[in-house]
Parts: structure tokens; C-alpha cells; sequence
């Protein structure tokens, strides 16, 4: 069986105040000409549809015409789940009538996740959706009421899965988390991924995924595996952040046999416009040729640049920041106060908290507190700005 694995499109997405409806289309058009030319079995999208959970109408409208493209014309199954940035009710709906068609998407976590099953020559391969959901959510599903991180609900959801399983089947894993070696932070993030949890809560263990034979993830933006050659991460199709400079952005190409994961293959997406730093005094900047990329800009001239933007943009139209190097004395100033200021900001909220508590009351906060703290912070958060 032929799988195409892609996730984190975030239609309607913004960059510096630039929609990139129009590079979005042009890279996911390059996905489904591939799949016109080398018709895989299925198409798996893992996560973050949309770049937030109202998206624009022209994010909605080339949603529509890619699944259009895919599942109709194509008659290509569609394998997907909601991401952290999607709004779950809106990815639900109407699901139960678009599966007849094979778009298969899995919105809001479902107390039975009963597998999407397919078949080849080998037999059959059971696509298990899981969504992203809140560990509040996993645990009102489950009725667990031990569930409080994302690591236990990533733990109980595999769990139950696995109890079910048909030995005889192969076994694909569709999901949205930010997993990890043993639960671990990893370099492999990016400025453009909205954290899932705070202090560190957000981490699952890549353990959970050694049933099945294929596990395909979204929501770290970088395309890699973790721990195992079998769970992936195929990364955004473009660049979203300047963060992501050197990424290469594509999809995956994964072949299973009888015993299951027999060759994966990175393709890589052309985009539209490149993402790139450009650094030099504006002198340089002026003499280089016109690109429609978008850029990030230092400037190293000495003095300040009058309208420099406006001269930027003379030779890069879509330049989307300009900033001046100041010379080392001001920098190391400036680059000290920000860092403590980034401090701050990066802050634990629980344990900024627990410092404020033991400062006044004389006593340190007890464990049972610090839960309760996380968990109506976190609850604040949602109220405020829908998940976090």
C-alpha cells in the first residue's frame, strides 16, 4: 500500500501580516499533481487544516478545492485529523456523509476511535485517526479522571487501541502531538507552532507508538522521525516562520508490505517565494537583483537609513522585516535587556506562582496546588483564546 503523508497546512495563515493563501495553492497543487501522476492508496493529512479555528473564506474555499481535487476527481481516500489549530466541531462536521465518499477526518476524540479500514494485497491496514483533544477533554471522554497531562492522555488513547487490535492487520496512526524520545524536549520546533500545553506538559513519549506499524504525525513543523524510522513527522509544506529558513518542506511517500513499513521517501514542494535572511548595507541591498522572495533584512550600515523599507522594497517587493545592526556597545545592551525580558516572558507561569506564593506566605506552594493553578490557568486560556 502507497501512502502520501503531509500535515500542517494551515490554510489562511498569516506572516507578518501577508496571507499565503496564494503559495499555499501553488505548493498543495504540486501534492495532488502528484497524486494524479502516481496514485497512492490514500492521502494523509495529520493535523492543523486550518491556521485557526475560524479561518478566512478563501482558506475554507481552497480546502475545499484540494479535497475536492483528491477525493473526487482523483478518487483518492483522505485520511486526516484536526490539529490544535483547528476548530474540532467545524472539522466534524459532516463526516459521517463525506466517509462514503473516502474523505475520512476525525474532528473531536471519540470514546470507541474506531478504525478507517483499507485493504491491499497483503490484506487489510486499520487507519487509526486520533485528533488533537486537550487532556481535559481525553479525560471527560475516557471518564478517566487520572488523565492530566498530554503524555496520559497520548498514553491512555494508545492503550486502548492497542487492546483492540486485529493481530492479523496492519496498523497506521494518525495523530497531532508534540512527541518526543522519553518525553523529552528536542530541537526540532519552530517560531511558528502554538505550544500545546505550558512548562513542558506538552511532551509525549514516543513509546506509545511501538504497536503500530506506522505512526504519522503532525505539528512540529521540521520533517524528521522520532526514536523509530516508522514515527514521522512530514512537516509544513511551506515555510512559516523565518525560524524555518533551512527546513526543506515537502511530504512523505510511504510503501507498506505484508509486514508493514518497507520504504519511506521525502519529496520535496518548489514554493512559490522563497523565505530567506538578507543582510548587507542598504548600498549592497540596492545592487542586488530584483526577487519576488520573502525576506527578513539586516541592515549593517553605521548610521540609521532613511525610509529603509521603501528601499528594501524597491528590489525585494514581498521583504516582510527590515532591521539595523547597531554597532557592538548599544547591541550587547540591547540583546541583554531583551534576553531577560524573553526570560520573563518564557517564564513557567506554575512556577512563577509557586515563587510569588512562598514570597508571601513564608511557605512553599504544595504540589496539590501548583495542579490545581496549571489546571485553571490553562482553563483561563482556553476561555480566553480557544486551545492553547
Amino acid at each position: 500500500m502507497k501512502l502520501f503523508h503531509t500535515a500542517d497546512w494551515h490554510l489562511g495563515k498569516l506572516v507578518q501580516g501577508v496571507y499565503m493563501t496564494e503559495d499555499q495553492r501553488y505548493a498543495l497543487r504540486q501534492l495532488t499533481d502528484a497524486v494524479a501522476k502516481e496514485r497512492p492508496d490514500a492521502v494523509i493529512i495529520a493535523g492543523d487544516l486550518y491556521d485557526r479555528g475560524v479561518p478566512p473564506t478563501e482558506a475554507v474555499e481552497l480546502l475545499d478545492e484540494l479535497l475536492n481535487k483528491l477525493v473526487i476527481e482523483l478518487n483518492t481516500p483522505v485520511l486526516a485529523v484536526s490539529g490544535n489549530h483547528d476548530s474540532p466541531d467545524r472539522i466534524d462536521f459532516g463526516t459521517a456523509m463525506m466517509a462514503s465518499r473516502g474523505l475520512h477526518i476525525a474532528g473531536r476524540l471519540k470514546p470507541d476511535m474506531t478504525p478507517v479500514i483499507m485493504q491491499d494485497g497483503y490484506g487489510e491496514v486499520h487507519f487509526h485517526l486520533v485528533p488533537y483533544a486537550d487532556p481535559a477533554q481525553v479525560r471527560y471522554a475516557f471518564g478517566d479522571d487520572s488523565i492530566r497531562t498530554h503524555d496520559d492522555a497520548m498514553r491512555e488513547t494508545t492503550k486502548r487501541i492497542a487492546e483492540r487490535m486485529n493481530p492479523a492487520a496492519r496498523h497506521v496512526l494518525v495523530g497531532h502531538a508534540f512527541v518526543t524520545p522519553g518525553g523529552a524536549a528536542e530541537p526540532n520546533t519552530s517560531e511558528s507552532e502554538r505550544p500545546l500545553s505550558i512548562g513542558g506538559a506538552e511532551h509525549v513519549r514516543a513509546d506509545y507508538f511501538e504497536p503500530f506499524h506506522y505512526t504519522a504525525l503532525g505539528h512540529l513543523h521540521q520533517a524528521h522521525f522520532v526514536q523509530r524510522e516508522n514515527i514521522r513527522y512530514a512537516g509544513s509544506p511551506l515555510k512559516y516562520s523565518i525560524s524555518e529558513e533551512n527546513h526543506k518542506k515537502g511530504y512523505l511517500v510511504i510503501e507498506l508490505n505484508e509486514t508493514g513499513v518497507c520504504s519511506i521517501e521525502k519529496r520535496e514542494l518548489k514554493p512559490l517565494r522563497d523565505m530567506r535572511r538578507v543582510t548587507g548595507t542598504i548600498e549592497e541591498i540596492e545592487s542586488h537583483p530584483v526577487s519576488q522572495d520573502y525576506v527578513f533584512v539586516t541592515l549593517l550600515n553605521d548610521n540609521p537609513v532613511l525610509f529603509p523599507m521603501e528601499k528594501v522594497r524597491a528590489v525585494y517587493p514581498n521583504a516582510l522585516h527590515v532591521e539595523r545592526r547597531v554597532t557592538r556597545v548599544v547591541e550587547a545592551a540591547e540583546s541583554e535587556e531583551a534576553s531577560a525580558a524573553g526570560k520573563r516572558r518564557e517564564a513557567n507561569p506554575v512556577e512563577l506562582f509557586a515563587s510569588f506564593y512562598a514570597e508571601v506566605k513564608g511557605v512553599p506552594l504544595a504540589e496539590e496546588k501548583k495542579q490545581l493553578f496549571a489546571e485553571t490557568f490553562e482553563q483561563l486560556l482556553r476561555e480566553e483564546g480557544g486551545a492553547v
